[in-house]
């Protein structure tokens, strides 16, 4: 089935071997001031790039600009728009921009120009060591959006389902469509652009068939619970194949990991069909230690590519540009180092358009940046199930952003297996433009569960403004059977301003045995406004909802591990504004030594030492 032999051992090697020279240490402890430690990371970080002085042009190696026509497309989960895509028949501009890349990579590097215009490429770009892309500006690149176009290229051929990458999706290891740009074990890379006018098009809302089915189409029925928004998923019809319905394409664990006993095998798949779903059927592999080479999904099959995917890669910046219209995750970086995002502009409204999602990297700078999303503007990933083999995402400051729409504005997790630690957020405007009609649903969140697991700690958030609130009207999880919460009583998908979520879609994973541990959180100086809507006046739905691990959801060997709950979380001179569940501003579940220090929730003063 393979032309290329490939294995988690291969891609373990590549990746230590980009980074052995790079090795970081830990960063020091956290005893002092943190801001000290967010300081010394941007330091490092901000120690400009260098390539050799020569450019290459794309126009040089037969790049050729398009012209453009409007088609009725989806602009966002519920919007339909005429949006600009390339003419039947127009100059596929793959070869010339694979073929410029090659020739500055093999000259030693420099910097690839792709000029003012609009310009269709029907396949991957791949980032090579040392060479700089930049787009000039007015330059627009239309990615295609047809799927066959991302399983042509790829290094490993897979017969049917075609040549495909090495990638992550949400998370976990596998064989997939390439992303739009994408880079492997490289060094030294650059993207930019020379203003937010060069455009990133992933197309992911335009038809690619008479049925008006798209990328985003492939999202099926929409599990996202929000009061207000995003309640169509765009193209979809009756009858259609997604991430979300039985794939017969995918065997029983029976046959694909014979060496599990039937007990194991039973609580991978759990109940009913699901397991065959694409999006359960990768986790199911991984949980079942299936190995990367058998993981292999791309034709017949319904996972999205993320737009920007770099695994491996060390000394990385990307600068400068507007990345629109995503098919999925906007920017995957998977086991980076040294790694910089500046002045970017992320734009895509479309199901799981997260906007920057850093997983397992050590060394992350997130500066100047505005969001506006589908799904959460920043959240930080570190493996899920079996797959943590690159440790945790560390050492990351996120400053001088702005956020508007999306799930939650700095986030951490879902997919957090592999632990995260010393993250610092400061100087950040939550502006939430757009709260009428499409609002950002909480502000600071966590997310994790018992299938998750992993570790939150040295998490540290200051200035934090947030001038039109969050979501004011609640959006609330389903718990298990037997839980001592009630379903539909905790607003942890959406109408806190903080939320920690422990207990983050538990009737999504079949297998719950890695409680996770969260602690050491501290915010300060966060200021939430008041906005009117539906009669009502408000900042949110409540100020504050921690939801600890639920020990009940526990379904693996005894004894049960430690379930701890979350600890040595403080906030402090913050004004929360005025929730609207009045009655209740917080809401604690499983929560030891919550110290509010100069807290004001709807114009009362806290100060408290809270357990729950």
């Amino acid at each position: 089935m393979f032309k290329t032999a490939i294995s988690r051992r291969h891609l373990l090697k590549g990746v230590a071997s980009a980074s052995a020279a790079y090795a970081l240490p830990a960063s020091a402890g956290l005893s002092g001031d943190p801001w000290l430690v967010a300081d010394a990371i941007v330091a490092r970080l901000q120690r400009p790039l260098r390539f050799p002085q020569r450019d290459f042009s794309v126009i040089t190696y037969g790049a050729a600009t398009c012209q453009t026509r409007k088609v009725q497309a989806w602009a966002s989960h519920d919007d339909q728009e005429l949006l600009a895509t390339p003419v039947e028949g127009a100059h596929d501009c793959y070869a010339a921009f694979k073929a410029a890349i090659e020739a500055c990579s093999k000259a030693g590097g420099g910097r690839v120009i792709i000029p003012k215009g609009n310009w269709y490429c029907a396949g991957p770009i791949v980032l090579r060591s040392n060479v700089h892309l930049h787009l000039k500006s007015g330059a627009h690149i239309f990615f295609s959006q047809k799927p066959e176009h991302y399983a042509k290229y790829g290094d490993h051929d897979c017969g049917a389902n075609g040549k495909l990458t090495l990638s992550r999706w949400q998370s976990n290891d596998c064989l997939n469509y390439s992303s739009m740009i994408y880079a492997y074990n490289e060094h030294n890379i650059a993207l930019t652009g020379e203003d937010w006018s060069a455009v990133l098009d992933g197309q992911g809302g335009m038809p690619f068939d008479r049925e008006g089915e798209c990328w985003w189409s492939w999202k099926g029925k929409n599990r996202t619970i929000n009061a207000v928004s995003q309640n169509t998923v765009p193209g979809t019809r009756a009858g259609q194949l997604s991430q979300v319905t039985p794939n017969p394409l995918n065997r029983p664990l029976a046959q694909v990991a014979p060496w599990l006993t039937e007990d194991e095998r039973k609580l991978i798949e759990g109940s009913g069909s699901k397991w065959s779903h694409d999006e359960n059927y990768l986790p199911a592999l991984s949980e079942a230690n299936v190995p990367l080479h058998q993981r292999v999904f791309g034709k017949g099959h319904y996972l999205r590519p993320s737009m920007i995917h770099l695994v491996g890669c060390t000394n990385v910046l990307l600068e400068g540009y507007h990345v629109i219209n995503t098919p999925f995750w906007q920017h995957h970086p998977v086991h980076c180092r040294n790694l910089v995002i500046r002045k970017v502009h992320a734009e895509s409204l479309g199901p799981n358009s997260d906007g920057f999602d850093p997983e397992g990297c050590d060394h992350v700078l997130v500066d100047q940046c505005t969001f506006d999303t589908g799904d959460d503007c920043i959240a930080i990933k570190a493996g899920k199930n079996r797959d943590t083999q690159f440790g945790p995402s560390q050492n990351i400051v996120i400053q001088n952003c702005i956020m508007q729409s999306g799930h939650g504005a700095v986030t951490l997790g879902s997919e957090m297996a592999g632990g995260i630690e010393n993250v610092f957020a400061r100087d950040l405007v939550f502006e939430n433009a757009h709260w009428q009609d499409n609002p950002l649903n909480t502000a600071i969140r966590l997310k994790t569960n018992m299938n998750r697991g992993g570790y939150l700690r040295h998490f540290y958030l200051k200035n934090i403004s947030i001038p039109n609130g969050v979501q004011i009207s609640p959006s609330f999880y389903a718990s298990l059977p037997g839980s001592p919460i009630a379903s539909r009583t905790v607003a942890t998908a959406a109408g806190a301003v903080v939320t920690f979520d422990c207990d983050y879609t538990p009737t999504a994973d079949t297998v719950r045995i890695r409680p996770p541990q969260v602690s050491d959180v501290h915010i300060s100086n966060v200021k939430v406004g008041n906005i009117s809507k539906g009669g009502k006046n408000g900042s949110c739905y409540q100020a504050i909802v921690i939801l600890g691990p639920v020990a009940s959801d526990y379904n693996g060997a005894q004894p049960m591990p430690a379930v701890l709950p979350v600890r040595r979380v403080t906030i402090k001179d913050c004004d929360f504004g005025n929730p609207v569940h009045a009655e209740q501003p917080i809401y604690l579940y499983n929560v030891e030594g919550l110290k509010l220090e100069n807290v004001h929730i709807g114009g009362q003063r806290h100060d408290a030492n809270l357990s729950a």
